[in-house]
């Protein structure tokens, strides 16, 4: 039931490792930020929610009509958790499943978000992580099994605790390229250099 899956673009945050609103740079002639909605609207067209926060409406405007519903978090200086929480309650009503993403992984995919969904195969208890550098992180499904846990959510260790305390539930994806965030200039510095 893929028409069931909405996406959650996570992009409330201050950036404050980068220095500057990191998701407005520039990778691949698009704002970072363009690469993770894109991602998501190719796999799950009409079902992607924008979280903002910091910043909102540049970043609302960098989305460039990509976002199908965009959740504004006013504490998103209480960290990554409420912006799990407030945009999981926002869809807790329509979704089937959630898949939690984060604004700077620019080199998610489609093809990696629609594996991961068919990992899931509309199952209300599973979860389905992204594996990279030997540990299960985002992109990460949760069935509505989860969406109670994920509305609770505080601080800045967003989902990890619910995917460690259901460690019986989760299957995973390989997918090395989400290893790529980026935090600084540093860290973009050097993706660019890949090219």
């Amino acid at each position: 039931m893929i028409e069931k899956t909405y996406i959650i673009v996570l992009a409330a945050g201050q950036s404050k490792r980068y220095g500057e609103t990191k998701l407005l740079e520039e990778y691949d002639g698009r704002p970072l930020l363009q690469h993770a909605l894109a991602a998501g609207q190719e796999a799950c067209p009409g079902r992607v929610c924008l979280v903002t926060g910091h910043a909102s409406e540049n970043i609302i405007n960098a989305a460039s009509g990509l976002a199908d519903d965009v959740v504004l978090n006013r504490r998103y200086r209480n960290g990554i958790g409420s912006s799990i929480a407030k945009s999981v309650s926002h869809l807790r009503e329509e979704a089937s499943a959630v898949i939690i993403m984060l604004a700077d992984q620019p080199l998610v995919t489609a093809a990696h978000i629609g594996q991961i969904i068919e990992k899931w195969g509309n199952d209300p208890d599973a979860i389905v992580a992204t594996r990279y550098s030997g540990v299960d992180g985002p992109p990460v499904l949760f069935g509505q099994s989860y969406f109670a846990e994920l509305c609770e959510l505080e601080g800045d260790a967003g989902a990890r605790h619910v995917l460690q305390a259901h460690q019986d539930a989760v299957r995973t994806v390989e997918f090395a390229p989400a290893a790529i965030d980026i935090d600084t200039p540093d860290d973009l510095k050097a993706l660019l250099s890949q090219r």
